[in-house]
């Protein structure tokens, strides 16, 4: 009996019923797209937590650690310190703004900042949320069809069709409702695979007779080296490469959503702390894995180095318990594939076709809509999945760095500085979304220091120049 098969099948059922249940909690497209404002500071917290780490967290950092050594700790460094900053920084503000101006969206709050060029700022912003996010979205199927292949030895094509068809389908029925409760259960799974598997793997390098640090050095030069070997210039890219990761999260549509849709904004404090418990294990545990493969397998071993999560799972722990950790590996992909889903829908949707066409239609076709749409949209990211040959770690890096930068810096001064401007904003989300793009396409660029982090910094330089020259002071 094959008893991971049975542990996957198991949590699927959970989250295809979730789904069911949560059908009819969705009475109008506001509903659908965020809850109605009232989820429960744990279920933000969780939902915010798997949302944000994708496959990245489960094959693609891992595979980058297997690949590099101990120089991904800064990646790691950065995501955590970066979740910390914007969950003290933005959530309560953007919760709390959000609300006085009826905004739904993370295109629609910036939009309704200001009385005129609202449908520049809609539409812009629903490009770049639409492009960026079907890399983004693409990843995510990939994932499943990595892990399904690797465990089970089903075909990739066959695994990213099952997870494109699983996701679509709960998230089409069940709204932000289903993605939210999926997500806390989600997130469980995925935190308990981050913590047990490093254990796990340390256990078996000890029992072979070496340490952690002895067993990755035997893999070659820089591997056991914070810097990878570099020095100079060479060695502090490295480091800026690696925290510039945390500027990402102040940009990301599918995660700003879950600080607006709390009860309370008083719970945000609470929320805060269970994020940052969950942020810290986890990341430290996904590098781990990655460095544990290197010292169980050996640098070449894996001709694919993402498929090294499920492999660690099904050597070392029982069939049972390695079929949930799969499963952990899946609900990564999941968590952030709906949401995903969900902000693409409801950028068409709310920011478009409904605030910017000025298309208005009954409570119930707009619901309809915004699944039909759902739908599409999936479909659309499983056609870049079965095409595209880039692995996981470069698709979300690119789509990371295009989505922070160009909603991250804008955002950012969108709460905390009064003089902001219609035309800072607009020329924010252009510098970030084209830099993006540029210096990606540029190798030697993105070598000597990353996108991620000059994206960033030329689209806040951006909003501040635009906003001090076109700011007009108020007069009474």
């Amino acid at each position: 009996m094959n008893y991971t098969l049975i542990g996957f099948i198991v949590y699927l059922i959970i989250v295809l019923s979730v789904g069911f249940i949560t059908y009819k909690n969705n009475k109008t497209h506001k509903d659908f797209f965020l809850a109605g404002r009232k989820l429960n500071p744990w279920v933000v917290a969780f939902s915010e937590r798997a949302s944000g780490e994708s496959a990245w967290l489960l094959l693609g950092l891992p595979g980058a650690a297997f690949a590099l050594g101990f120089v991904e700790v800064w990646a790691a460094l950065g995501c955590v310190l970066g979740i910390i900053i914007y969950w003290f920084v933005i959530a309560k503000d953007l919760r709390i703004q959000s609300e006085k101006c009826n905004a739904i969206t993370l295109p629609d709050f910036f939009a309704q900042k200001f009385s005129n060029g609202q449908g520049t700022i809609r539409f812009l912003a629903m490009l770049i949320i639409v492009f960026f996010f079907t890399f983004y979205l693409a990843a995510q199927f990939n994932g499943a069809g990595k892990v399904l292949n690797a465990t089970f030895g089903i075909p990739q094509i066959t695994g990213i069709i099952i997870g494109a068809i699983v996701i679509i389908f709960y998230t089409m029925m069940g709204g932000f409702f289903a993605v939210a409760w999926t997500d806390l259960v989600q997130g469980i799974i995925m935190i308990c695979t981050l913590v047990v598997l490093p254990i796990v793997g340390l256990i078996e390098i000890a029992h072979n007779g070496h340490s952690l640090s002895s067993a990755v050095a035997q893999a070659g030069p820089g591997f056991s080296s914070f810097l990878g070997g570099k020095t100079g210039w060479a060695g502090a890219a490295i480091i800026i490469s690696g925290l510039s990761w945390g500027f990402g999260y102040f940009g990301q549509p599918h995660l700003l959503t879950r600080f607006m849709s709390i009860k309370d904004s008083g719970k945000i404090k609470k929320s805060r702390k269970i994020a940052i418990a969950w942020a810290i294990p986890a990341f430290f545990g996904s590098m781990m894995i990655g460095l544990v493969g290197l010292s169980l397998y050996g640098q070449n071993s894996f001709q694919d180095v993402e498929k090294i999560m499920p492999q660690i799972a099904n050597d070392f722990l029982p069939a049972w318990l390695a079929g949930i950790f799969v499963s952990g590996a899946i609900a990564a992909m999941m968590s952030t594939a709906d949401s995903q889903l969900l902000v693409i829908s409801s950028s068409v949707v709310e920011d478009f076709y409904h605030k910017t066409l000025k298309k208005e239609l009954s409570p119930k076709s707009m619901l309809n809509f915004s699944r039909a749409v759902t739908v599409v949209v999936g479909i659309i990211g499983f056609v870049i999945a079965v095409t595209s040959k880039k692995l996981i770690f470069t698709l979300v890096s690119y789509a990371w760095a295009g989505l922070g930068s160009s909603f991250g810096p804008a955002l950012l001064l969108l709460l905390k500085w009064k003089k902001t401007t219609k035309q800072g904003v607009i020329a924010g989300m252009l510098t970030g979304s084209l830099s993006t793009v540029i210096w990606s396409n540029i190798p030697v660029l993105d070598n000597f220091i990353s996108v991620r982090f000059v994206s960033f910094v030329l689209a806040t330089f951006a909003v501040f120049i635009f906003s001090m020259i076109t700011y007009k002071p108020v007069e009474n």
